[in-house]
């Protein structure tokens, strides 16, 4: 028989031991360092086994392994797909806020939303949290670094700075305009098209598959701006009329949620023009659908947005994306007639057997 003392400490022992499994919720609304970032992947890929896996596609200069989230049924058949990174600037810190938010709003969605699960369904989404890396725990050391935002490779032997803007480092009209040679400038563009292993890693992994993508979205900060192919003013996208159309309803959808304004335009109507951008490379590789989204704000706090700020630009921005997605999606599946077998999928996805239809 146990004493009254050995009661308590069974008691004590099983509180404590309930307390180290219980698990903290993840806050969406707060920016997190790296690591945390990383557990978080792998604990959605525990979550939700049956449609997120954890892809890895490349090496930072610093040798970190560059990951994604890929998220969508598995059909046993080749799909469409979607592209989504955040965080190619290592300063803009809002960015990779909005892709693990994004990743949770698709995620939830997909219990109940026919849409999305139907979307789950003829599509996968790449969504990668952290491109640039290494700049982007450089930015966690102090306040010093925290404004950094190139990569963090050496320049060339007779330069003592450090880091590529890797934005300007695709094969896209590279080291044309919007660029620098100093490698000691945030805009300098590497020694040559695609130098850098995030640019490659990329590059490789969306350009070995570029028939499969849909739409490509990279996601940045500021300006409040949906900024559409080409950066360059002397070319234009074979399909301009459709980026502008639909990226006038992303900022509508926008606009609904909190009120904000985004301007939609090519980056020399409305920023300034630019070469070697990872959204300018997808258009050329044949991505229809391709967007550099500049979340909040117009330069009150610019690069460092207050936390506070992140759950309504999250909740915007989100509006925006899923109508280009949505958009993507439904030009090339509307109309097109389900299987049998598509449609049981679907229905298993949401608890439906064969039981429950008797």
């Amino acid at each position: 028989m146990l004493s009254s003392v050995g009661l308590s400490l069974v008691v004590l022992l099983s509180v404590v031991g309930a307390a180290t499994v219980e698990r903290v919720e993840y806050d969406y609304y707060k920016y997190h360092p790296m690591p945390e970032i990383t557990d978080w992947m792998s604990q959605v890929q525990k979550d939700y086994p049956d449609v997120v896996t954890i892809v890895e596609y490349g090496q930072t200069y610093e040798k970190r392994t560059i990951k994604l989230l890929k998220i969508g049924v598995s059909t046993g058949e080749k799909k469409k797909a979607i592209w989504m990174d955040c965080g190619i600037h290592a300063r803009e810190w809002i960015a990779p806020a909005f892709c693990q938010y994004f990743v949770r709003e698709i995620l939830q969605a997909y219990k109940s939303d026919p849409k999305m699960q139907a979307m789950m369904m003829n599509m996968d989404f790449y969504v990668t949290p952290v491109l640039n890396m290494d700049g982007y725990i450089h930015t966690w050391k102090d306040n010093s670094t925290r404004l950094w935002r190139k990569n963090r490779s050496p320049g060339p032997t007779n330069c003592t700075c450090l880091g590529t803007d890797l934005n300007r480092n695709f094969n896209a009209n590279w080291g044309t305009l919007g660029i620098s040679y100093d490698c000691c400038s945030n805009i300098y563009c590497g020694t040559q098209p695609v130098s850098e292993p995030e640019a490659q890693a990329v590059t490789y992994f969306v350009g070995s598959r570029k028939e499969d993508f849909l739409c490509f979205l990279t996601i940045h900060s500021y300006g409040q701006l949906l900024l559409v192919p080409y950066g360059h003013p002397d070319f234009t996208a074979d399909n301009y009329d459709e980026l502008m159309k639909v990226g006038l309803g992303a900022a509508d959808a926008i606009r609904s949620v909190h009120g904000k304004n985004y301007t939609v335009g090519t980056s020399p109507d409305v920023l300034y023009a630019n070469s070697g951008s990872s959204r300018d490379w997808a258009r050329m590789q044949g991505i229809p659908l391709a967007y550099t989204f500049e979340l909040r704000d117009n330069g009150t706090f610019g690069f460092e947005l207050p936390q506070d700020q992140i759950q309504p630009t999250c909740e915007e921005a989100y509006s925006g994306a899923l109508h280009i997605i949505t958009y993507a999606h439904d030009k090339t599946f509307s109309g097109a007639p389900a299987t049998a077998a598509t449609l049981w999928s679907m229905l298993l996805a949401v608890g439906v057997t064969s039981t429950t239809l008797m």
